[in-house]
């Protein structure tokens, strides 16, 4: 039997294109790297400390690097300026003459910033680059092929055994563990003040607010605080979480209360509640669960009652980079944990088997929606 003939015939020009993204499909994990390299280097916070620019043997001095590895230096800003982690004057990113500098993305990359618009990344970029990230990444093929009993462990559960951002997890790794929980403590914190700018209307009115991050959410709670005075706040955390978190400054009135508590079991009530960057960890079915909860702790609509969801809101509204971005923290939410990145519809499905009435949009913001859910 002959076999079966390519059902495309690219032309040439086609080809060597399909050769190009091959490489860069099978090789971006190199970019991963060298970006993880830079972050354990400290490359942001050395060329923010030497004025915001630097040369290549300027940057080996600064940190403290062999002259010897001068150009292999070079080469690794040259991929990073390409791929738009650094900016650079030079065309080809490259050259002992080159001037690299801070773009937004490296800037928030720096250490020791005292801002309350800046969050540093560094522990995001450590905790997704780690080699148990990269291992559980790695066995997709085998898990996917494995006939597992429900609820299905995640790849990395299934591989390491034990869940991600969970207690066990330290039994893993704690220095992972450690990494993981300051990660996402950073992820959560972040662009707060562009919310409070961009969605004013959300909190305005608001007397009390219950906050569930499930991480430190202390930064965020003070930031709301400091925009809405009249507004009393709890933080709903983990117990491990709130034993471990840094007091955080507060008016005299200790508007801000951190209470410990199971998102599945009780919400301590107020106007409203908020769920920021919390339900993309979890299942539908305890998304549903979750919300449940958060309907008991809230008044009816007509009082005011209401959930502000903070969440990647999946679609193709924006650029291709953007989309494609929420794609890739969908597929870190398969590899990892129990949870998804969801689209408008998937959400309206979850808010009507918790029992709500009706929801909103508010605004967009980057990647992220911001929802308010009524009961």
């Amino acid at each position: 039997m002959e076999a079966p003939s390519l059902a495309i015939a690219p032309t040439d020009a086609e080809l060597l294109q399909a050769q190009a993204d091959l490489w860069r499909h099978s090789l971006y994990y190199l970019t991963s790297m060298a970006f993880k390299c830079a972050v354990e280097l400290h490359i942001p916070t050395a060329i923010h400390n030497l004025g915001g620019s630097t040369t290549l043997p300027d940057l080996v001095t600064a940190l403290s690097l062999p002259k010897t590895k001068l150009p292999f230096l070079g080469r690794l800003m040259r991929l990073l300026v390409t791929s738009g982690i650094f900016a650079s004057d030079s065309r080809n990113g490259d050259g002992a003459e080159a001037i690299y500098r801070l773009n937004p993305l490296s800037w928030l990359l720096v250490e020791g910033v005292e801002s309350e618009d800046h969050t540093c990344q560094k522990y995001y970029v450590l905790a997704t680059c780690s080699q148990h990230y990269v291992e559980a990444s790695l066995s997709l093929a085998e898990w996917f092929r494995k006939d597992l009993p429900e609820p299905v462990p995640s790849p990395f559960e299934y591989l390491h055994g034990v869940p991600l951002v969970h207690e066990s997890t330290k039994l893993l790794d704690e220095e992972l563990d450690r990494i993981v929980e300051e990660g996402v403590a950073a992820h959560d914190n972040l662009a707060i003040g562009t919310i409070i700018r961009e969605c004013s209307d959300v909190f305005s009115g608001l007397h009390s607010l219950t906050y569930c991050c499930g991480r430190q959410g202390n930064a965020s709670a003070k930031a709301i605080m400091r925009a809405f005075p009249d507004i009393k706040c709890i933080v709903l955390n983990l117990p491990r979480v709130v034993e471990t978190s840094t007091p955080v400054a507060v008016p005299a009135d200790d508007a801000v209360t951190n209470v410990t508590g199971d998102l599945f079991h009780t919400i301590p009530p107020a106007q409203a509640v908020m769920l920021k960057l919390v339900l993309h960890f979890w299942s539908d079915d305890d998304c549903v669960k979750i919300l449940e909860q958060c309907r008991k702790a809230i008044p009816s609509r007509e009082e005011g009652g209401k959930v502000i969801i903070i969440e990647i809101l999946l679609g193709p509204y924006m650029d291709p980079v953007m989309y494609e971005a929420q794609l890739l923290k969908d597929m870190l939410m398969m590899v990892n944990t129990k949870g998804r990145q969801r689209s408008e519809d998937d959400w309206r499905e979850i808010f009507t088997k918790a029992g709500f009435s009706g929801y909103k949009i508010a605004k967009k913001i980057g990647a992220r929606g911001i929802i308010e859910v009524y009961p």
